[in-house]
């Protein structure tokens, strides 16, 4: 008889608490991921909540459970302002399309591969699957169809209101009442709807619209939250455990989510819902629409590697905001140089996995991730082991790559174990930002050139600091 698999706790956001996850077939974790936008690049703020979504796919499977993983693409539906129900909305893919100069299928086929590119540059694994939401227009009429005969939408000339007031729990997941739902939804332009809260499941096609299916309710396009519902029970049943997303889709998008499914169906269908928060640069939300936006790929032109913000990400728990500055990268890098170098310099040989200090490095690392994915302390710990005298180099060696299966670091890689920033020198870049922030130039200017005579050159930009490591001749 196999030993039973770790309890994992999780903060449940539908019901505020964190809690025993309970899976609805012991041993296995069904998860469904809101994905990408398809209608431009990704930026660091939206791979950080796919990267939380990798932790806690990392970390089931680390414990041993079967994780049966899905990551919806959206390439249809998603308006130009997410909260517009109204004609006048115009949907990202095809304003995109039209910008570019494509088709929407164009569009969306570009867009996904860079995105998958991107994950890949920070060891996000493949999911089971990946459905597109204009593959499911059938699944989204049926919803929608349900919904109209239980009395819990209606039609306004082909488009399909969803009626918050027939749904008593609408703001279970939120805590927003429906009165107060109209800062959530901007709807002064529609003055068909019966209640400011309704949102659309199904919407009506301009005659000038690309993307358009018949229905029931003449040619149209699906709102922006019914694809989720239908693509999560298609692929994942009437039930399934966990439900991720950013901070930013827990209203009106999982709210509207939870109102359609549960409305269809008649009970719950996600046990636990997770969200992740924001990553900030300079404090502000990076947000593609702000134009504050920073793409994986363009990390090795400032001096870091993709893993590093892999490593940063890891540093800071997924509900609390993180902050992108030039010195939390450095930061970052050398700590990801460390484990790597404990790695590189240490023999590949066997070792006993059941013995002191080994069993105690490790239950402390169980312990950390099945706390909420605490992966903060599991990094701690991973540094730990790579400091601790008491282990030998090939045990030592051993844990940083059992550990690495839920860190995702490419410890071992080839090359991996490059030189970082030189001791001391991410100090004195913090300490210089402050001089600059505090219009002390003198202070900026003499540690700039004590960090060039440590071979670290520095220039100044707009975003902050960049640095660049001369080579030792």
């Amino acid at each position: 008889m196999s030993d039973p698999l770790p309890e994992v706790r999780l903060h449940n956001t539908l019901t505020r608490r964190t809690e025993p996850l309970e899976p609805l077939e012991p041993g296995r974790v069904s998860v469904y991921t809101c994905g990408s936008t398809v209608y431009k690049y990704a930026h660091i703020g939206n791979l950080r909540t796919y990267l939380f979504g990798d932790l806690l796919h990392r970390t089931l499977e680390y414990l041993g459970y079967e994780v049966r993983y899905v990551k919806n693409i959206t390439d249809v539906g998603h308006m130009r302002d997410d909260q517009l129900d109204a004609l006048e909305g115009l949907d990202k893919v095809e304003q995109a399309a039209e910008t570019e100069g494509k088709t929407p299928a164009e569009i969306a086929a570009f867009y996904t591969d860079a995105w998958l590119e991107d994950e890949a540059l920070l060891n996000i694994l493949p999911v089971d699957l990946m459905p597109k939401a204009s593959d499911h227009i059938p699944e989204m009429i049926d919803i929608t169809r349900r919904l109209l005969d239980h009395g819990l939408a209606y039609e306004v000339d082909g488009t399909i209101y969803f009626d918050v007031s027939a749904f008593p729990a609408y703001g279970q997941l939120s805590g927003q009442r429906v009165s107060e739902t109209q800062a959530g939804h901007r709807v002064e332009v529609e003055s068909d709807k019966r209640h400011p809260a309704d949102f659309a499941l199904w919407k009506r096609a301009g005659q000038d619209r690309l993307m358009k299916w018949p229905s029931p309710w003449g040619d149209g396009f699906p709102g922006w939250h019914i694809e989720c519902s239908a693509m999560s029970i298609k692929h994942l049943g009437e039930q399934f455990d966990i439900h991720t997303g950013g901070i930013d889709l827990k209203f009106p998008h999982h709210e509207d989510e939870i109102a359609q499914s549960e409305g269809a169906l008649g009970h719950r269908v996600v046990g636990t819902w997770l969200h992740g928060e924001f990553l900030t640069l300079d404090d502000a939300k990076m947000a593609k629409s702000a134009g504050n936006i920073i793409r994986i790929a363009d990390l090795p032109a400032n001096g870091f590697e993709p893993l590093a913000f892999r490593y940063l990400a890891l540093t800071a728990h997924y509900r609390s905001k993180l902050n992108f500055t030039d010195a939390a990268m450095h930061a970052a890098a050398s700590g990801l140089g460390r484990l790597r170098r404990a790695v590189a310099t240490a023999p590949d040989d066997p070792v006993d996995a059941v013995t002191e200090p080994m069993v105690s490095h490790r239950a402390r690392f169980t312990e950390a991730i099945t706390d909420d994915l605490g992966i903060p302390r599991a990094i701690a710990i991973a540094q730990a082991v790579a400091s601790d005298s008491g282990l030998t180099h090939a045990q030592c060696r051993a844990l940083l790559l059992d550990f690495d299966r839920v860190l995702g670091l490419s410890l071992d890689a080839p090359g991996a174990a490059k030189a970082p920033l030189p001791e001391g020198v991410a100090a004195l870049l913090e300490r210089r930002a402050a001089s600059r922030e505090a219009r002390d130039w003198a202070a900026s200017d003499a540690l700039r050139d004590e960090l060039a005579a440590l071979g670290v050159d520095v220039r100044d930009t707009p975003s902050g600091q960049q640095t660049n490591v001369r080579r030792k001749s």
